[in-house]
This record gives structure tokens, sequence and C-alpha cells, in this order.
């Protein structure tokens, strides 16, 4: 597996493969624009060059984009659904661009609504997403927290979402599992009994084959809180026993992951914390 952070693209797109090489990335994700802005800029073709020339001659890779924080398919405004879509569309044409493996992206909140109120609408969006983008890179959903009215919090409404989907796409999308989310959400990824649980409810709604991406994150409340709330690596409910369970096993093998936590310096996803999860995995696989 591809350990890996969430990295600022402050300055040009390119200079995320620098950072990410400064604290150790083997992989990262990345914003292609502000995440709290609708406003899109398309990426300068000699910028877009620059990245894939630095993550070849790095290693760094896959590369994952992270969608904008103001996307919400279960929306009741018309108008901020088709920023929505467009939003995506533009970062799903990027990330063909720049040859990365998706974007991943949190599939909203009901509003009241309820999750059966707003499935067709969100199905019908991911299906215009994919209708307008390119064939390569893959919509990855995430798991929810399970806070307010988000919906994803269970794994029953992903594969809700992923079966209503018509089939010519469907195999476009793909999975992001957040290990906070899954906790706060009630899944107990700390012990090896909650974990193997979790992986078969998981293999049971959406297939593990589905999984694309892990989001690598301690947690800063007590199971099943509902509130999305990182923690650094050993920091918090998880814990450094709870990380040694997840990756030492096999449904991640081949799984890129990557940190979001607040940071020891609290300014972001940093080497000390990428290094206690180098050393779980040298430990579960026999090299420490």
């Amino acid at each position: 597996m591809k350990l890996g952070a969430h990295v600022s693209t402050s300055g040009g797109l390119d200079k995320a493969i620098e950072r990410g090489a400064d604290i150790g990335c083997e992989a990262i994700q990345i914003f292609g624009s502000s995440p709290q802005s609708w406003a899109y800029k398309p990426i300068p073709e000699a910028q877009t060059a620059a990245f894939k020339e630095k993550a070849k001659a790095s290693g760094i890779g896959p590369v994952y984009f992270h969608a904008i924080y103001l996307i919400n398919l279960g929306t009741s405004n018309p108008a901020n659904l088709e920023k929505g879509i467009d939003s995506l569309i533009n970062y799903m044409k990027l990330a063909s661009e720049v040859e990365a493996g998706g974007v991943i992206f949190p599939p909203g909140s009901h509003k009241g609504a309820g999750y059966e109120g707003i499935l067709k609408q969100t199905v019908s969006s991911i299906e215009q997403v994919l209708d307008n983008s390119p064939g390569t890179p893959w919509l990855t959903l995430e798991n929810t927290a399970g806070m307010g009215q988000h919906i994803g919090a269970r794994f029953q409404e992903l594969g809700g979402i992923i079966s209503a989907v018509d089939t010519a796409y469907r195999d476009r999308l793909k999975i992001c599992l957040d290990t906070q989310h899954s906790y706060a959400a009630g899944y107990d990824i700390a012990t090896r009994d909650g974990l193997e649980a979790m992986l078969a409810e998981f293999d049971e709604c959406i297939g593990l084959d589905r999984l694309a991406a892990v989001h690598v994150n301690d947690s800063k409340y007590a199971l099943g809180a509902g509130v999305d709330r990182h923690e650094n690596i050993g920091e918090g409910y998880i814990g450094l026993q709870g990380f040694e369970n997840i990756l030492s096993n096999p449904a991640f093998r081949d799984v890129p992951f990557f940190l979001e936590v607040p940071g020891f310096d609290n300014k972001g996803p940093d080497k000390e914390n990428l290094e206690i999860l180098k050393g779980i995995r040298a430990r579960v696989s026999g090299e420490g």
C-alpha cells in the first residue's frame, strides 16, 4: 500500500509534489481550486505538464483530487445543484489531464427530505457528471460520519446509490473509506473483530473491489458519536492498535492511504504522522 497525505497546491499545482516529497509521501491528495468557493480557473497546460513531470520523477502516485466542500447532490437549490455537477465535471477533466486516479467527494445532505427523498436526484447528478467526464478517472464517493442530515454514513446507502446508477456508468464509481468517519458512524474498526465485521458489511453492500482509497485519520470522539473530527494517528479513540489492525488487513493491501489529520503542529498532515504510519506498516509486514 502507498502511504501519503493531503497536501497544498498553493503557488501552483506542481508545488504539491514537492510538498508531498518533503514529508515523505508515496501518494498525494490535492484540491484543484479553493475548497470553499465555486470559482474554478482552468490550470494552465504548462502547470499540468510540470505536475506530471515532477510526479513521475519523484515516484509519487497515485494522485487523487478531493472535491470542493460546497457540493451537495441532495440540495433543494437547483442553482447550487448545477454548480456542484459542473464542479465535479471540471475536477474529473483536470484529473484526466494530470493522469490522477480520481475525484473524491461525499454525497451530501438530505436537509430533512430523507435518503429516499434525494436518491433519484443524487443518482441523476452522478450520471450527468460521468456522462460529461473523461472515462479514465474514477468518481469516488466517500463515506460520512453521520453528522446532521448527511447521507452515506452507512454502507447500505452508498451501495444503494451505486446500484441505482445506470449500468453504463456504474463501473466508473468507486469508494474512499474514511477511518474516522467509519468509527464515528459506529463501525468499531479499532478492534480486529469490529474491522472484520465492517469489511464484511462493506463487501455485501458495495463490494470490496470498489475500494479505491482510504482517508486515514484517528478520531477525536468516541465510537458512534456521529461527529466528523479528525485526530493525529495514535492520539484518538482508534489508537495505534486500531491502525495496526487496519494496515495488516489484506483488504487494504493495494489501496492508497491519505492522511487528513490536524498535524502535531496544527498545520495539517505532517512527516511525523506519516512516519508513524510507515512504522506500523513495517511492523505488520515483518520489516520492522
